[in-house]
């Protein structure tokens, strides 16, 4: 890399990717604790991903009008179309598993597997390659991650929890190569009306009722408004930095769902180890941001 090139990529890339992906992860963290939360988290999903859609809808066509009128091309409505699809899936199997276990269980193993399946997706399939400074962060933030909370004493809640994060995986894959190929902004406004129009008739199906008509309207806004504003952060990430960066990266929110079951909590078994986890994910964040 000439040293032009690798000035800017220091200068700039990093530093801005670092401090992004960590507030998309806080938020991320924060829309979870209130979707686990509600009385039916399929439900509270659709009126949170509809709402969205529909919000972002006016000022996706005022950014149109002065962006002057940008598009995506063909394939990048196709890869909206398979990441919103994705989501469905993604949501369906995050609400059974929280219907089924724990935050402090489900939000680690799936956030934990996710970044694992996707730095193989990155390297073998996308083709990207890392610095040996931020694949040692990679491998720090994974191995952290797993630490915390290992797949264990998670029962009917594992199976989708495992799935969750191969869902979280395949969309992050799909979405590095979509947002690259159109404003960011309506690539997610594309794929969360795919999504919306995905989950209404699935979550009408499994509750018998339509989703759209239950009450805790504002508390869908919010989950809508906290999860579309982090989704947002990372697709801009995925912009500017390799997805096998971005993927372990934005999955440091496990530590503060670790430190919440360990003082709020009093999940105390395997405290020494859940620590040292979180140590390596800062280590980890740390070595990835630096190169």
């Amino acid at each position: 890399m000439p040293v032009r090139g690798l000035v800017v990529r220091l200068a700039g890339v990093a530093p801005a990717v670092f401090p992004l992906v960590l507030m998309a992860a806080l938020l991320h963290a924060t829309w979870n604790t209130l979707l686990k939360g509600s009385e039916d988290p399929l439900a509270s999903a659709t009126r949170a991903v509809s709402s969205s859609a529909v919000l972002m809808t006016p000022l996706v066509v005022v950014a149109w009008l002065v962006a002057g009128h940008p598009g995506l091309p063909p394939a990048g409505w196709v890869l909206c179309l398979v990441s919103g699809a994705l989501e469905v899936v993604y949501f369906v199997f995050l609400s059974t598993a929280y219907r089924r276990g724990e935050l402090s269980v489900v939000y680690p193993i799936a956030r934990g597997t996710a970044p694992a399946v996707a730095v193989i997706l990155g390297l073998v399939v996308l083709g990207e390659h890392v610095r040996p400074g931020e694949l040692a962060g990679v491998l720090c933030l994974l191995l952290g991650m797993w630490a915390i909370r290992r797949p264990v004493g998670a029962g009917r809640a594992l199976a989708p929890a495992l799935a969750t994060g191969v869902a979280i995986a395949l969309y992050s894959a799909v979405d590095r190569v979509g947002v690259r190929l159109g404003p960011p902004w309506l690539y997610l406004w594309g794929l969360w009306l795919v999504a919306s129009a995905g989950l209404v008739p699935i979550s009408i199906w499994r509750e018998r009722r339509h989703p759209l008509a239950q009450p805790s309207w504002p508390r869908a806004v919010v989950i809508g408004v906290l999860m579309t504003v982090a989704f947002f952060m990372v697709l801009i990430a995925y912009r500017i930095a390799p997805l096998v960066v971005v993927a372990p990266l934005r999955e440091s929110a496990i530590v503060l769902v670790a430190a919440w079951g360990i003082w709020r909590l009093r999940e105390r078994e395997g405290t020494v180890l859940k620590l040292s986890g979180a140590a390596a994910i800062v280590a980890g964040a740390t070595l990835v941001a630096i190169g």
